[in-house]
C-alpha cells in the first residue's frame, strides 16, 4: 500500500472540510484534505433541484468569506455550490479527490493511521473527520418489499417532480426533506402522500417577514422554560392544531426537540397549506407491501405508483473510527468535536446538530476552536 504522512488529515471536502481547510491555511498549518468523490462539496451537488439553505445567510458562510451582499437571504443549491467552488480557488485548496476512507485507526507509537479503498494508507498527528450526518442511508424494509411492483428509492437519488406528474407517490418520513419533496411533488402535478409514524414539530420558515431562525436563536439566550413556552404559542399561533389532518403535535416544544434531540422541526415552506387543501394527504406509518398496494397501521390499502423514501441517514462514524462508538452519545451522534482518551488527537466537525444557529454556523464556530487548539499544540 502507498503511504503518505501529514501534520493534520481532513477527511471530506463538504462545508466542513472547507471551513477546516480555510482555518488551517488562514492559519499557515500544512494539511491533506480526503474526498472520495472528484470534486468539493458532492453531496449539495446531488440534492434535490428545489433546495434552498434553510438557514439565514448572515450564519450559514464559511470562515473569512461571507456571502455577498446580492445573495438572497435563503441561498439556493446551485448558488451554494458556486460559492463553495469560489472557496476552494480563493483558499487553494487542494484535496486529494478519489480516496474513500474506509478505516481510522490509532497508529503505533502515536498518531493515527487511515486506510482507503483505492489502496492507500495515510498516517498524521491529527485527523478531522468532516463526513457529515448524511454519510450512509438509512433504508429501512418492510414485509412483502421484494414483490412491490412500483418503484422503491431513497430521497437522495430524488431531483423533482417532473417524473411523476399525475402519478401517486407515498413520501415516507415528514423531516425537512419529505415535507419539501412532497411539496415539489404537488407543484410538478403529481398526487403525494406523506407516510407518519407520529408527531412532529412543524414551525414556519419566516413569521410576519422575520426569519424564525433569527427568533429562535434569540429565545435560546431566555431560560428553557421562558423560550420553550414562547416557542409553543409561536407554533399555536401559526402552524395551529393539525390532528384533524393525521398529524399530531408532540409534547416537546421545537427548540427543545432540537437541543435534547438534535432534531430540527420541519420548517414549513407551504407544504402544511397543500395539506390542509387536501392536495397532499397524509397516511400512518406502513405495516406491508403487496404487489400493487401498500397496507397501513390503520388497516388501510392504498395503491401508490411510487415510494420515496425520506428516512434520512446516519453518520457511520462508530464503524469508521476504531473504538469509534465511545465516541458516539445515546442517539448516535458524534457527543463532542474533540475526541479524549484513545481518541484524542481525532476531531469530528459537522455534527453538531443542536445549535439553533444550523449547522453551517456551528461548523464555522467549531472549525475556529479547532485550529486554536491545533496552533495552540504547536507551541507546547
Amino acid at each position: 500500500m502507498d503511504s503518505l504522512h501529514t501534520e493534520n488529515l481532513i477527511i471530506g471536502a463538504g462545508p466542513a472540510g472547507l471551513a477546516m481547510a480555510g482555518q488551517l491555511r488562514r492559519a499557515g498549518r500544512p494539511f491533506l484534505l480526503l474526498e472520495q468523490s472528484q470534486q468539493v462539496a458532492n453531496a449539495w451537488r446531488n440534492h434535490y433541484d428545489r433546495l434552498h439553505l434553510h438557514t439565514i445567510k448572515a450564519t450559514s458562510h464559511l470562515p473569512f468569506k461571507p456571502f455577498p451582499a446580492h445573495f438572497p437571504q435563503y441561498i439556493p443549491r446551485q448558488m451554494l455550490v458556486d460559492y463553495y467552488d469560489e472557496y476552494q480557488r480563493e483558499m487553494d485548496i487542494q484535496p486529494q479527490f478519489g480516496q474513500e476512507v474506509v478505516a481510522i485507526r490509532r497508529a503505533e507509537g502515536g498518531g493515527w493511521t487511515a486506510a482507503t479503498a483505492q489502496g492507500r494508507v495515510y498516517t498524521a498527528e491529527r485527523v478531522i473527520l468532516c463526513t457529515g450526518f448524511n454519510r450512509l442511508m438509512q433504508i429501512p424494509t418492510w414485509p412483502g418489499q421484494e414483490g412491490y411492483r412500483g418503484s422503491i428509492e431513497h430521497s437522495r437519488s430524488y431531483k423533482n417532480g417532473r417524473p411523476y406528474v399525475n402519478q401517486t407517490v407515498l413520501v415516507v418520513g415528514m423531516g425537512n426533506t419529505g415535507a419539501e419533496i412532497a411539496l415539489d411533488l404537488v407543484e410538478a402535478g403529481a398526487r403525494p402522500s406523506i407516510s407518519l409514524r407520529g408527531p412532529i414539530n412543524i414551525i414556519p420558515r419566516d413569521v410576519l417577514g422575520r426569519p424564525t431562525q433569527q427568533t429562535a436563536m434569540l429565545l435560546a439566550k431566555l431560560p428553557t422554560r421562558v423560550g420553550d413556552a414562547i416557542g409553543i404559542l409561536v407554533r399555536k399561533l401559526t402552524v395551529g392544531d393539525l390532528s384533524r389532518y393525521g398529524i399530531a403535535t408532540p409534547a416537546l416544544p421545537p427548540a427543545a426537540q432540537l437541543r435534547t434531540l438534535g432534531q430540527t422541526p420541519v420548517i414549513d415552506l407551504g407544504t402544511v397549506a397543500h395539506i390542509k387543501a387536501g392536495r397532499i394527504q397524509i397516511v400512518p406509518a406502513i405495516e406491508q407491501f403487496k404487489e400493487e398496494s401498500l397496507l397501513f397501521a390503520d388497516g388501510q390499502t392504498r395503491q401508490f405508483d411510487h415510494v420515496i423514501l425520506a428516512t434520512g441517514y446516519h453518520t457511520g462514524v462508530g464503524e469508521l473510527v476504531e473504538n469509534g462508538r465511545q465516541l458516539l452519545n445515546p442517539l448516535g451522534h458524534p457527543a463532542h468535536w474533540r475526541g479524549t482518551g484513545e481518541h484524542a488527537g481525532l476531531y469530528l466537525l459537522g455534527y453538531d446538530a443542536y445549535s439553533t444557529g444550523g449547522l453551517l454556523h456551528s461548523i464555522r464556530l467549531q472549525s475556529a476552536e479547532i485550529a486554536a487548539e491545533i496552533g495552540g499544540e504547536k507551541k507546547k
